[in-house]
């Protein structure tokens, strides 16, 4: 009974979660309550399930924080994170094909480095001096700024298993492997594409009316590769003049409108750039097609044009026989 609870308490030790905790603790209680009073003392049984408890909470604090699908690659205790502000920090390093955790708990509150490892520009093994047995090192180039280093024991499987690993998930690419956004297994209440409904947007601002109406002649994106399947459009607009006005804008983006006011009917219209040249080329079709958006907003008598770029760059677009509004507009 006595070698059967040390074996029970063991893997109690190794499987701090999951469903063996449960089973363990049961059979445990069992073998307690049949032996309180046989060769087994109480005060033995109570002390080491102390120990043990307490293990099990210290392992569950050290333990990353997981999203769905991510899982645990490797596992290094006893490793120095030179912090270059509060100096050396000890801890346990955990390598997911997600993230970079380590946490020491040697501090109050738990001292914490989390790094994402698609942020991660290049791995540097470095010379540690001065650290006692931890004499190798490792630096993480990042393109947030950040270039954490630590320091770790040179003997053993530390050295390979932290330098691989971080190579292998960090550049999945490059070892033939997935990127983590395919293994990513949250699930959510709702179906993210049906989240927005461009119908119900149109409709909360009061479209169609008597002016715009909602056009599904780019369902197959013909028209604009980069515009959605639903445009809405002037009304009184022919499918072979948008198509003559698409011509002549940037990436066919012609005008379409992105936002009415509901009391003035003032409109924000989005396009490409029209492509004019250095000859200064006109298309008529265009032209009615800003006077009829002219037209839906009876209150207004001038289309404003904001072209954000620098006149500098329109000028040179311009040479390049490239498209621009007018730099005056």
């Amino acid at each position: 009974n006595r070698a059967l609870l040390h074996i029970l308490l063991s893997l109690l030790h190794y499987s701090p979660t999951g469903a063996h905790v449960e089973w363990c603790k049961q059979l445990i209680a069992a073998t307690m309550s049949s032996q309180i009073s046989g060769p087994i003392g109480s005060e033995m049984i109570s002390r080491e399930y102390k120990t043990l408890r307490e293990g099990n909470k210290q392992a569950q604090m050290e333990e990353a924080q997981r999203v769905p699908g991510e899982t645990i690659k490797a596992i290094v205790k006893d490793v120095m994170y030179i912090c270059p502000f509060s100096g050396v920090v000890r801890g346990t390093l955990t390598i997911t094909d997600y993230k970079l955790f380590f946490k020491s708990l040697t501090r109050d509150p738990p001292f914490v480095l989390d790094v994402n490892l698609g942020a991660i520009s290049r791995l540097e093994s470095i010379a540690v001096q001065s650290h006692g047995d931890n004499t190798q090192g490792l630096e993480i180039v990042c393109k947030d700024l950040r270039n954490p280093r630590f320091a770790y024991k040179k003997e053993g499987q530390s050295n390979l298993e932290v330098f691989e690993t971080l190579s292998k998930y960090a550049f999945p690419l490059s070892h033939n492997l997935p990127l983590f956004a395919f293994k990513y297994r949250e699930t959510f209440p709702e179906d993210g594409w049906k989240i927005y409904d461009p119908v119900a947007e149109y409709k909360r601002q009061g479209l169609p009316n008597e002016s715009w109406i909602i056009s599904k002649v780019n369902s197959s994106y013909e028209l604009c590769e980069t515009y959605p399947a639903l445009l809405v459009l002037p009304s009184n607009v022919t499918e072979d003049e948008l198509k003559r006005v698409a011509a002549f804008r940037a990436k066919r983006r012609l005008p379409v409108l992105s936002w009415i006011h509901p009391e003035s009917q003032a409109a924000i219209v989005r396009c490409g750039q029209p492509q004019v040249g250095p000859s200064d080329r006109r298309c008529r079709e265009d032209e009615r097609y800003l006077q009829t958006i002219l037209d839906a907003n009876a209150q207004s008598h001038k289309l404003c044009i904001f072209d954000a770029r620098q006149s500098t760059v329109a000028d040179t677009n311009k040479v390049r026989k490239q498209d621009t509004f007018p730099v005056s507009t």
